[in-house]
Parts: structure tokens; C-alpha cells; sequence
């Protein structure tokens, strides 16, 4: 494939990267490309090992012919998202655990997540509209992390509250590779989305772990009388 293809099928595999699994028709559509130069560099991709195909979930009652094929990025794929210091960093983080102990790791941690508290009530304050989830989304995203929203059905107020609200999904996570070997990393994220809403939120996937998508759920509503344990699982 020639070099100048090069930045489109970037965009093809960033197009994965953020919005997940993908169809050749959705990724045509979102990108404004012909089915045809969507599936050339889709097979490039697919050759480098950087995306993979897989049978698309059908719920219901499923139609005549083949069922659409869905991409999604590898882990080899996720890497050249990654930022190019891993190594480095997790040499520091090791050195930084052996001379200064774990308190020092956890402190580190909860300093590198300052930009959530801050970003969330700018964010706030430009666009009031914007529900806690979206803010985080727009907080995350903008700090590399391609995150969004999915929204939970609300069950009834005697349902168990955290059945009901939204999800945060990280599509990405810059420091994946250092947070499976410092889960700190991780769980001081948890914390801190938990302070800026005042309330329990649950981390239910993440990409540190082997997941595919970094998830936390976040209740509809305000459950008094809990705090967030910054716990992953």
C-alpha cells in the first residue's frame, strides 16, 4: 500500500480505537470513505495484526445471508496509540517503590489524576448541560483516553441504585501498560471520579487488566452515606 494511504488508514484504526467494534459500512459512513477504500485498508490493517475480525453479535431474530463482519484493535494495534515512554516509566515507578515504599506510588498516582478534578468543573462551568457522565467523557477524552458515555435504564427508585445510571467507557488508556504492573494507577482514577460526584462509582473493566474497554459505572443517583473505594477489578 502506498505511504500516502498511510494517514487515512490511521484514521481507519483511531476510527476503531475510539468507537469500538466496527462494521466496513460503519466505518465508511463515520469516515465519509467508500465501502471499497474502507475494506482495502481494513485488510492492511488486518495483515499487521493491528485490527481483527470477528463475527458481529446479532440479538434477536437474525436475517437472511452473512452476518456483518466487526473489527476491532488488537493489543498490537492498541500499542502505537500508546505513549512511547512506557518502559521508562515503569522503571520509575519501580525505583520510586523500592526507595520511597508503596505510600509513595499511591501519592504519585493521585497527582497524576489532579487534571480530573480540575478539567470536571471547567468543564462544568463552559456547558452546564452537559449531565456528570458527558463531562467526564469530554475530561478524558480530551486527555487522550477516547472515552464516552453509555447510558443505563432506569429501573425504578426501589432498584438497587447502581444498576441505574451511566457507564464510562475509556475506548483507551495512555498508561495501560504501566497500570497492569501499578494498579494504583488505576484505582486512583476511581477515587477521583468518585470525588467529583460525590458518590460510590464502581470501575468494572479496565484495558490495564486484559479488558477491551476501561468501564465505570456511575449511579443515577446519590447514594449517602458511601465513598469510593478506588477499587478495580
Amino acid at each position: 500500500m502506498a505511504v500516502a494511504d498511510a494517514p487515512t488508514r490511521a484514521r481507519v484504526a483511531r476510527s476503531i480505537l475510539e468507537n469500538g467494534g466496527s462494521t466496513t459500512a460503519d466505518l465508511a459512513e463515520r469516515l465519509h470513505l467508500t465501502p471499497a477504500a474502507v475494506r482495502r485498508h481494513l485488510d492492511q490493517l488486518l495483515e499487521e495484526g493491528a485490527v481483527e475480525s470477528v463475527e458481529q453479535r446479532v440479538f434477536g431474530a437474525r436475517g437472511r445471508g452473512r452476518p456483518a463482519r466487526q473489527f476491532k484493535i488488537t493489543e498490537a494495534g492498541r500499542d502505537r496509540f500508546d505513549q512511547q515512554y512506557d518502559d521508562l516509566a515503569a522503571q520509575a515507578l519501580r525505583f520510586l517503590a523500592e526507595t520511597q515504599g508503596e505510600a509513595a506510588v499511591v501519592e504519585f498516582a493521585r497527582r497524576r489524576v489532579g487534571f480530573i478534578e480540575l478539567d470536571y468543573a471547567r468543564v462544568i462551568a463552559e456547558d452546564p448541560s452537559l449531565t456528570p457522565a458527558e463531562a467526564l467523557a469530554k475530561v478524558f477524552t480530551d486527555e487522550g483516553y477516547a472515552a464516552s458515555v453509555r447510558q443505563l435504564p432506569v429501573v425504578g427508585v426501589q432498584a438497587y441504585q447502581a444498576s441505574a445510571g451511566a457507564q464510562l467507557c475509556q475506548q483507551h488508556c495512555p498508561v495501560s501498560h504501566v497500570a497492569h504492573e501499578f494498579p494504583q494507577l488505576c484505582e486512583a482514577e476511581t477515587e477521583a471520579i468518585g470525588r467529583v460526584l460525590g458518590t460510590h462509582v464502581q470501575r468494572l473493566a479496565t484495558i490495564a487488566h486484559g479488558d477491551g474497554v476501561c468501564t465505570t459505572n456511575i449511579p443515577l443517583y446519590k447514594q449517602p452515606g458511601h465513598v469510593t473505594d478506588g477499587a478495580t477489578p
